[in-house]
């Protein structure tokens, strides 16, 4: 019984740790850190006997949670420096929260291998656009069109919802194929995590009802209250830093950067496909 003790006090440090790293990063380069949220979450569940059935979807679901006041504390820091896009956001809301609702409905049943392939793929494919040098793909040189909009929110909103992100990684990514400057690439993106974890903290709870006496004290549907208490003000709290740092650097620099961050996102990814690590 110590040692057990002992393993799940070092997993809460991984916890808390996990939050300061997430907030950063949301601030950083607009993302909600739900990676490194969902895998923190995964090992602590395990170590306190949350079934492997339910595990997954309860990191997922808490990690959405979590992301709610850290998406919303770096959204508004980089409106404050003006490196948000306003109609971007207006035109992105209807499509992401669409597909969020169905990725709440598709997530019980949704292959976490190919989930984790297309991210890795599409983690991959940034790096390589942010880190090249001398040739970087642009579709355009202008804003996207209202109907690309639309696709890429849905698409965006869906596969976000499904693997606990926060979507702002593949919006910076949508938005970079249009030759618009990285600062406000990383700045309108971050709206997409208010937009995607609210109603998928929602989809999370509604569809975790069913199974309520497997899941852990604390716990209403797929979320977990006491696991988001514990990261999520911690997270909030470390994304404007996160702001302060991007702005810091000149756009080539950041540009680097965030492929390097991509780079890493998707090695993780693979690894975990490959190897189950």
């Amino acid at each position: 019984m110590p040692e057990v003790s002992a393993e799940v006090v070092w997993l809460a440090v991984a916890v808390v740790a996990a939050g300061v790293v997430s907030g950063f990063l949301a601030g950083l380069f607009g993302v909600g850190g739900g990676a490194v949220v969902v895998a923190a979450l995964y090992e602590t569940f395990g170590a306190v006997g949350v079934p492997l059935e339910t595990r997954m979807h309860l990191s997922v679901g808490t990690a959405l949670a979590v992301m709610i006041p850290t998406t919303l504390t770096s959204y508004l820091a980089h409106r404050r420096r003006g490196s948000v896009d306003e109609a971007i956001v207006r035109a992105w809301a209807l499509p992401v929260i669409a597909g969020v609702a169905l990725g709440s409905a598709v997530a019980s049943v949704a292959s976490q291998v190919v989930l984790k392939l297309v991210f890795a793929v599409l983690a991959a494919f940034n790096a390589y656009n942010m880190l090249s040098s001398r040739l970087s793909l642009r579709l355009a040189a202008d804003t996207p069109s209202r109907p690309a909009l639309t696709a890429a929110g849905l698409l965006i909103g869906l596969s976000s919802t499904l693997m606990g992100v926060g979507g702002g990684a593949l919006g910076t990514l949508f938005l970079s194929l249009y030759g618009r400057p990285i600062h406000q690439n990383i700045g309108t993106s971050a709206s997409l995590g208010v937009l995607i974890a609210v109603p998928g903290t929602i989809g999370y709870m509604l569809a975790g009802l069913p199974h309520a006496a497997e899941l852990p004290f604390g716990s209403v549907g797929y979320v977990s209250l006491i696991g988001a208490a514990v990261v999520a003000p911690l997270a909030a709290v470390c994304a404007p830093a996160g702001v302060r740092v991007a702005h810091l650097f000149r756009p080539p620099q950041l540009r680097r950067a965030f492929g390097v961050f991509m780079l890493l996102l998707s090695l993780r990814f693979w690894a975990s496909v490959l190897f189950g690590v």
